[in-house]
């Protein structure tokens, strides 16, 4: 059994899209580990993009992940990673594959 953390950002959590993404999880198999609604603080932030902060983005990062609230969630399958990452698709999502989290 692997773990993994998923996190529905800001814009998400704004347009009333976690309960979706939750249940798109559950119905893949995951099983959910811990679940918490939490506003990030910087400095939680900093430590978790900490590989970003020389790139110039970080800033704006840093201040979009603590402008309102997350959902964050412990995912446990089998290759969650790997599962997760698919169904998320790429970061950019101009390029997200349809049918992904992102691509819709």
């Amino acid at each position: 059994m692997e773990r993994t953390l998923i996190v529905v950002k800001p814009d998400g959590v704004q347009r009333g899209l976690s309960g979706e993404i939750i249940a798109r999880f559950e119905k893949r198999g995951f099983k959910i580990a811990a679940l918490k609604m939490m506003t990030v603080s910087p400095e939680l932030a900093k430590e978790h993009y900490s590989e970003h902060a020389e790139k110039p983005f970080f800033p704006g990062l840093v201040e979009f992940i603590t402008s309102t609230p997350v959902v964050a969630m412990v995912l446990e399958a089998p290759n969650a990673i790997v599962l997760t990452r698919k169904m998320i698709a790429a970061t950019d999502t101009l390029n997200a594959d349809p049918g992904t989290i992102r691509g819709e």
